[in-house]
């Protein structure tokens, strides 16, 4: 039987968890996620989870969080002038909001904080600093 191997694309449904059991993603109800091994498309502990699976089998998986999202850094957190803040926005702490840069990415950030002159903001990916645990299910092997 056929097993997975890097430039396979593949379709795995999963429940992903923190270490501490809180579910954070699921494709429970939705279509598998698919995806191309070795291309980069998840993260690389994922990748390397599915790799010689079979179709059909389960198996759980512990992902470091250097393989995962990596540390928060602190070079991802900035204080923001509140004066530049649109009028008809009221940022509480935690409110998830979008940013771009000058080249015109946009990119999610987090209000950490609000002080009298600055909201402080936080552009690290939402599970940065987190070891991850998976549940895969080989559906597909394309």
């Amino acid at each position: 039987m056929q097993t997975v191997k890097n430039g396979d694309t593949v379709k795995v449904h999963y429940h992903g968890r923190l270490t501490n059991g809180t579910t954070f993603d699921s494709s429970e109800g939705r279509a598998p996620l698919e995806f191309k091994v070795g291309a980069g498309m998840v993260i690389k502990g994922f990748e390397n989870g599915v790799l010689d699976m079979k179709v059909g089998d389960k198996k759980t998986i512990h992902i470091p969080v250097d393989q995962a999202y990596g540390p928060k850094s602190d070079e991802m957190i900035m204080d923001f002038p509140k004066e530049n803040i649109p009028a008809d926005l009221n940022p509480e702490v935690g409110m998830e909001l979008q940013m771009s840069n000058p080249q015109g990415q946009v990119f999610q950030v987090k209000v950490a904080a609000i002080g009298d002159e600055f909201i402080t903001l936080d552009a690290n990916h939402a599970l940065a600093g987190e070891d991850l645990v998976f549940d895969l299910e080989l559906v597909e092997i394309a």
